[in-house]
Parts: structure tokens; sequence; C-alpha cells
């Protein structure tokens, strides 16, 4: 991204400084030569601008579904993690159930032989 970036600076620059040659070269008058000058570097610092604005808004949206898709997944995991966790409490609590009835029946068992 960074290549592309400095590569579209780089371009734009170029073509910049390559319209201000040829105008200083092309045969006006000083006046008009330095209107032109003017008017180019006005035109060129708006592609920059707009250039610079279209390649934000797409950094935007990359950033954008990437952060979708983040809280998405950590909604997903949070939901899986939770569904666990209730799977765990109910095995635990039979398993429970299941040595109170064997504490229950070893009570009664020793009380029966004494």
């Amino acid at each position: 991204m960074a290549g592309k970036t400095g590569t579209i600076v780089a371009v734009l620059a170029g073509a910049a400084i390559g319209a201000a040659v040829g105008i200083l070269f092309a045969p006006d008058e000083g006046a008009k030569t330095r209107k032109k000058i003017k008017d180019g570097v006005g035109s060129k610092a708006d592609e920059i601008k707009d250039k610079l604005a279209e390649l934000t808004e797409t950094v935007k949206g990359k950033f954008s579904g990437t952060k979708h898709d983040l809280e998405s997944g950590l909604d997903t995991l949070v939901s899986n993690v939770t569904d666990k966790a209730d799977d765990i409490i109910a095995t635990l609590e039979k398993k429970l159930e299941a040595l109170k009835g064997g504490a229950q029946q070893t009570v009664k068992d020793t009380s029966e032989a004494k």
C-alpha cells in the first residue's frame, strides 16, 4: 500500500514538474507564463487532494470491513464459549446429582449395617 502511494505521488510530482518546465520554455510573455504556472500548480494541487481523498476512502473502506469481520468473529467466539460453558455447567450438575445420590446411598447402607 505504501508503495502505491509513493508511486502515485511520484507520478503526480513528475507531471507537475514536466508541465512547469514545458510552460517555462514556451514562447509566451512572462505574465502569461506565470499565470499558466499558477493555474497548473493549482490544478495539480487539486488533483493531488482528490487522489488523497480517494486513497483515504479506500483505506477507510478496507479497515471498516476488517473491523466488521473482527467484531463478527469475536461475537461468534463469545457465543461458542458461552455455549460450551453452559454444556460444562450442565455436565457438572449431573455429576453433582450423581455424587449426592451415591453419598445418600452410602449413608443409607451404613445405617442399615449398624
